[in-house]
């Protein structure tokens, strides 16, 4: 649609505005006593025939015969077909009706029947406009496909593609199921800053942002972790945490640089009852939220039942490349990969190029959920080491649908190794690496107080979410995507395309 187009639909809208003014139609009314909602009327139909209901919503469409118009109204909960007379609702009603642009916000009130065809109909006998829509809605019910502008403007997006709006139902559905799964096992959920003075829990460059009255730059949290076992140094035996994290980094099908992580930490258990408690509460999630534990994604069946597979990523690594790191060294290490054609940066240790070997040939294999155990100590700086074989540590991440949906450690409790690990973490930082952790002498602190043995757990809610949904791009799931700057006019011109 062409910006002198779309101006001019909106000019007409502005003139049908004032028309409806003119007649004594505020034209942004007030709230209307809604009794029933649109899907609801076409479920309970053999309950409601013949009975007066109202509904509140946005009229997609009108059809004129005659003396009399058929129409849809559209609620959170789905469509239901209107229908008015003259006879019934008066010439002037009906010319007002007449009048109404696709788009208007309505409120109507009317008996409900069933058409010859069948198609359940509330016959409208009152309605009062709601607000007027000044902005013509994209050609057709499904008119917005441009992806972009979708995400953009995802109010229009919600309106014109009722499966979009099905996504985040299902979304809310699904954090609501974790939430009762966890509170029915004695969890506490908390809150902890976003604002932080040092970013810690995980390896993400950080945004920075200044707070005037403290004199200081502080970072938006990338992770929840630190404060979450901080609370468990201070007698708190299960805590979790759903929120908002934000890590500087770039997009793709399965990053955000906003995103939404649960995390959870139980004293006295380990990485293996956070294995059991994941694949248990993923499992019970699905079956409560789509009543089924065997899902479909991206054209795949996917059973969530436990157990789920469980390997170490040597054993991983080996399985789908052939190279076996448990008699290997660095040497070797690094002619494999070039022949195996995994791109390693000068100077990584054995550990950092088996995780590399892990990232690039076999993560994107594990379709069915998997358990990948046994993560090298120098990608895993908060985990506990395994003792009879300290290069690697007490760590696992959970798969599905070929990306990673979870992470977890045994965690590390000692603060003489934390703060050794965190050393080499900051030498790291020193030399370049602007994801490496920050030094941070409060949680060094805290764990010196002593925390119990720990074992703590991190979901990627918005992964999860387009497991349970089908979905193939991370930004299809959050509702208001971080996006580039919008081009001049971008939305007019595409919108009506």
């Amino acid at each position: 649609m062409e910006k002198q187009d779309l101006n001019a639909f909106i000019q007409q809208r502005r003139e049908n505005l004032k028309w409806l003014q003119e007649k004594g139609i505020p034209g942004f009314g007030e709230k209307y006593s809604r009794t029933h909602w649109a899907q609801q009327v076409k479920d309970e139909f053999s309950e409601l025939e013949g009975q007066e209901v109202s509904l509140s919503g946005r009229l997609l469409s009108k059809r004129e015969h005659g003396k009399a118009m058929f129409g849809d109204i559209s609620d959170q909960s789905g469509s239901v077909q209107l229908y008015l007379r003259v006879n019934s609702i008066g010439e002037d009603n009906f010319a007002i009706f007449r009048s109404l642009d696709i788009g208007d916000l309505i409120g109507i009130t009317g008996e409900v029947f069933q058409t010859r065809r069948g198609e359940v109909t509330v016959n409208v006998s009152h309605f009062e406009v709601q607000a007027k829509s000044l902005r013509p809605l994209p050609e057709k019910w499904h008119g917005l496909k441009d992806v972009e502008l979708r995400y953009r403007q995802r109010y229009v997006d919600l309106i014109v593609n009722p499966e979009v709006r099905e996504i985040f139902m299902r979304r809310s559905r699904t954090i609501a199921a974790i939430r009762r799964f966890l509170d029915s096992r004695d969890f506490l959920e908390v809150e902890t800053p976003i604002l932080q003075p040092i970013p810690g829990g995980g390896d993400a460059r950080p945004f920075i942002t200044h707070h005037i009255t403290l004199g200081r730059d502080l970072y938006l949290r990338i992770a929840l972790e630190l404060y979450l076992k901080k609370l468990i140094v201070g007698g708190f035996d299960r805590v979790y945490e759903i929120g908002r994290n934000f890590r500087n980094e770039g997009f793709s099908h399965k990053h955000s640089p906003e995103f939404t992580m649960l995390e959870l930490y139980q004293v006295n258990t380990d990485y293996r009852d956070m294995m059991e408690l994941t694949e248990v509460m993923i499992s019970s999630v699905a079956r409560e939220v789509l009543g089924t534990e065997k899902i479909v994604y991206q054209g795949e069946e996917i059973d969530l039942t436990p157990p789920w597979r469980r390997l170490t990523m040597i054993e991983a690594v080996e399985e789908f490349t052939g190279v076996d790191f448990s008699s290997i060294d660095l040497e070797t290490a690094r002619k494999a990969a070039e022949e195996k054609d995994v791109r390693i940066k000068p100077g990584l240790s054995l550990g950092e190029i088996l995780n590399e070997f892990f990232e690039q040939k076999v993560e994107e294999n594990l379709t069915q959920p998997t358990f990948i155990m046994d993560y090298p100590v120098e990608v895993s700086p908060l985990a506990k080491k395994i003792p009879e074989d300290p290069d690697f540590t007490y760590r696992f991440e959970g798969f599905i649908g070929g990306m990673e949906v979870a992470n977890a450690f045994t965690e590390l409790n000692d603060p003489i190794d934390q703060r050794e690990r965190f050393e080499k973490q900051v030498a790291k930082r020193e030399a370049g690496d602007e994801e490496a952790h920050m030094m941070d002498e409060d949680f060094i602190r805290a764990l010196e107080y002593g925390m119990p043995p720990t074992g703590g757990l991190g979901i990627g809610i918005d992964r999860i979410i387009m497991v349970m949904t089908g979905s193939r791009n991370i930004r299809e799931v959050i509702l208001f995507p971080p996006m580039r700057p919008e081009e001049k006019d971008q939305g007019d011109k595409k919108q009506g395309e």
